[in-house]
């Protein structure tokens, strides 16, 4: 057998996914031409049909954003459906949908906006964070009150895509975006940075200020749940699957997983945070950044879960149910975004930016997994840690 037979033979028996196939296949040298035969034959569909391959926006999995599917996952709900979480590139994951390397990606409005404006085929089908997750950390005793403050300062990213997440938020505060510089200083190390002084501040968001907090990283914030009115990191698709009926149910089957983890981590956010934190595939990172020795990491880890899980609940009574996306949050985001250029592209918000999966997502037994939170038994790390407040609330 050949090496492509061997990644074949790996690609249907499921011990690769297809964006790792994809890029096997590529690295034997095949031509351009085969590659495109490759990622439209029937070698491929063997993943498509109940499959779904969702990359993370970050470059790791090694954080509590994704409780929900862990949550989810432990307790049985992952049904109808193959799930594959990648930790993808920061920049570039909504490419790798719309190529057919991966199904759904998790990419902030400023990065969609970026894909929509480059005719990326994308659309957004369930909205995680319902309040604005995104912040600005500053050394302490140097934070502002008025965005206008942040005129002529530097602020540190982790990667150069994330202009477009900061920029629409210095304007929608009142701040002119163009007198403002910035430093690119790596997905791992910008935060170290800014406390090493090498800018004004920096771009943070919910459940990042506690893992900061736990790795010693003291910062003053302001605060995007507080102060802004602009959506936040929403899952997408691409526009063709939103299209087609018969891609639905994978779809929906996967989302409705994702809605019962959030349920769940709402009415038990201790145990939430246990079941990633103890999560195989993750726990070597998640506790040398929240070291299981130390009870003020661990307090940490479920504050990091907590307030991810309360931008992700968002104003819930008002709300269609988990993932609904607020037009009105959106066409505040595309009119900010135009007016500076970041878009120039015309089309209806509902074009783009879809509650097509809603109900179906949301179509579970909400009495059920409130009492399997209740029933949840917590070890002794966790148990430890009380209760955030607002829990179930």
């Amino acid at each position: 057998m050949t090496r492509l037979d061997d990644l074949i033979t790996d690609l249907t028996s499921q011990r690769i996914d297809r964006r790792r196939f994809m890029q096997s296949a590529a690295a034997l040298g095949l031509s351009a031409p085969a590659m495109h035969l490759l990622n439209s034959s029937h070698i491929l569909a063997a993943q498509e049909n109940g499959t779904i391959t969702w990359v993370s926006p970050r470059g790791r999995l090694e954080v509590f954003d994704d409780y929900p599917f862990w949550v989810a996952q432990s307790m049985g709900w992952v049904e109808g459906v193959n799930a594959v979480l990648e930790g993808g590139p920061a920049a570039g994951s909504e490419r790798l949908v719309a190529e057919g390397q991966a199904d759904m990606a998790y990419p902030s409005p400023g990065v969609f906006t970026l894909n929509l404006e480059a005719d990326v085929p994308i659309a957004s089908v369930f909205q995680m964070g319902a309040y604005d997750v995104f912040d600005f950390a500053f050394r302490t005793g140097e934070g502002i009150t008025d965005m206008k403050e942040m005129e002529g300062k530097t602020i540190i990213l982790g990667d150069a895509s994330w202009q477009a997440i900061a920029d629409p938020m210095l304007v929608a505060g009142g701040a002119d975006h163009t007198t403002v510089e910035y430093v690119i200083a790596g997905v791992t190390a910008w935060g170290a940075a800014l406390q090493q002084g090498q800018g004004d501040a920096a771009l943070s968001w919910e459940g990042l200020r506690a893992q900061w907090d736990a790795e010693g990283l003291d910062f003053e914030y302001w605060l995007g749940i507080e102060h802004s009115k602009l959506p936040a990191n929403s899952f997408v698709i691409r526009s063709a699957d939103l299209a087609d009926e018969s891609k639905h149910e994978a779809y929906t089957n996967f989302l409705r997983a994702w809605a019962m983890g959030l349920e769940f981590g709402h009415h038990n956010p201790r145990a939430a945070a246990q079941i990633t934190y103890n999560e195989p595939t993750i726990s070597a990172g998640l506790q040398t950044s929240f070291p299981a020795d130390d009870p003020e990491a661990i307090a940490n880890a479920v504050a990091s879960m907590w307030q991810l899980a309360v931008v992700y609940r968002g104003d819930f009574a008002n709300r269609a149910g988990w993932g609904d996306h607020s037009m009105e949050s959106w066409n505040l985001w595309f009119d900010t975004v135009r007016s500076i250029g970041l878009l120039t592209k015309e089309f209806a918000t509902e074009d783009v930016v879809s509650n097509a999966f809603i109900a179906g997502a949301n179509d579970f037994d909400y009495a059920m997994v409130q009492q399997a939170a209740a029933d949840f038994e917590l070890d002794e790390l966790f148990s430890a840690v009380p209760e955030p407040e607002g829990a179930g609330a």
